[in-house]
This record gives structure tokens, C-alpha cells and sequence, in this order.
């Protein structure tokens, strides 16, 4: 008969016990709920700032290394337009310093001889011509041409079988350089009729 008894008690808890196991397994106090929470929520904010501010300083960091590369940027480009500005008549120059030799050879040289002395000249002026067009200095002779006053100066109007406003002699040469007149023609120019 005690057996029954105990399978019975085992089978019919007490109402105490069922009470005791509510309040073990869940805390039934708004306070001890929201204190819980609270630490959660405590914790999973300072792990966003935490994260936020390593961001942040990754972000500063970069942003002070791309403005130190700018800065270097702008001062070796500023370096490099100054040796421009500075060594941009070095190639030209080079080119001239053949003619040079040439003219001094003639002073050097004492020769009777016209013809020589005229050949010499020539070959000096090729040389010269040669130079100004590698650095693209280019002769301007519109002999025929219709006169343009960026490229031209007239001198005068003369009469003339060519169409008026038309280059009929050019007095002096004119020269440009890379599209960009250096010295204007000096021109006459033919008067209308």
C-alpha cells in the first residue's frame, strides 16, 4: 500500500510545488526582467561604439594618408612645371649649337675664295632653317595669299593684276611657332581695282 501512496504523490504534485518550479525557471518580477534586458542592451551599445570608433579612426587615418599623397602630388607637380619653365629652351638650344660651330669655323677660316665663303653661308642657313623647324619654328610666306591680319602685317596697298586683299610680296619674313604667330609677314597687299 505504500507504494501506491508514493506513485500517487509522485503522480499529484503538491500546489507549493508547482509554485516553486514557476519561480525557479522564470523570474516573474518586471524589475529582474528589465535589468536583464537592460545589461543586454548595455553591452550590445558599447560593442556598436566601440566598433563606431574603430571605424572612425580607420576613416581618419585613411582620410590623413590621402591628403598627405595630394599634398606630394601637388608639390612634385609644382616641381615639375618649374624644371619646365626653367629647361624648356634646353632641346632648342641644343639644336642652335651646330649652327653656332658652324659660325665660328667661318670666322676661324680665312678664305679668299667667294664661292666658298657663299657655300659655307648656305650651308650655316640649312643648318639654321633645320634647327627652328625641330623646334618647330615655321616660315610664314603667303606670297598669293588672301592677307589674314593674325598672320600678316600690310605695309601698303599697290596696285595689281591679283584679286584685292591679296599678298603680292612679302618684305619680311614672318614665322609661327607650333601655330602661334611668333612674327607676323610684312606684306604689300593688292589695292582693289
Amino acid at each position: 500500500m505504500e507504494n501506491t501512496q508514493d506513485n500517487s504523490a509522485s503522480q499529484n504534485p503538491t500546489p507549493v510545488d508547482e509554485t516553486a518550479a514557476q519561480n525557479t525557471q522564470q523570474p516573474n518580477t518586471p524589475e529582474i526582467q528589465g535589468a536583464a534586458t537592460d545589461a543586454v542592451d548595455v553591452n550590445e551599445t558599447e560593442a556598436l561604439l566601440a566598433e563606431a570608433q574603430a571605424k572612425a579612426a580607420a576613416l581618419q587615418e585613411e582620410f590623413l594618408r590621402a591628403k598627405a599623397e595630394t599634398e606630394n602630388v601637388r608639390r612634385r607637380a609644382q616641381e615639375d612645371v618649374q624644371k619646365a619653365h626653367k629647361f624648356a629652351i634646353e632641346n632648342f638650344a641644343e639644336n642652335l649649337l651646330p649652327v653656332l660651330d658652324s659660325l665660328e669655323a667661318a670666322l676661324v677660316h680665312s678664305s679668299t675664295d667667294l664661292a666658298k665663303v657663299r657655300e659655307g653661308v648656305e650651308l650655316t642657313l640649312r643648318q639654321l632653317t633645320g634647327a627652328l623647324e625641330k623646334g618647330r619654328v615655321i616660315e610664314v610666306n603667303p606670297v598669293g595669299e588672301k592677307f589674314d591680319p593674325h598672320r600678316h602685317q600690310a605695309i601698303s596697298m599697290v596696285p595689281a593684276d591679283q584679286e584685292a586683299n591679296t599678298v603680292v610680296s612679302v618684305l619680311q619674313k614672318g614665322y609661327v611657332i607650333a601655330d602661334r604667330v611668333l612674327r607676323p609677314a610684312l606684306v604689300t597687299v593688292a589695292a582693289p581695282k
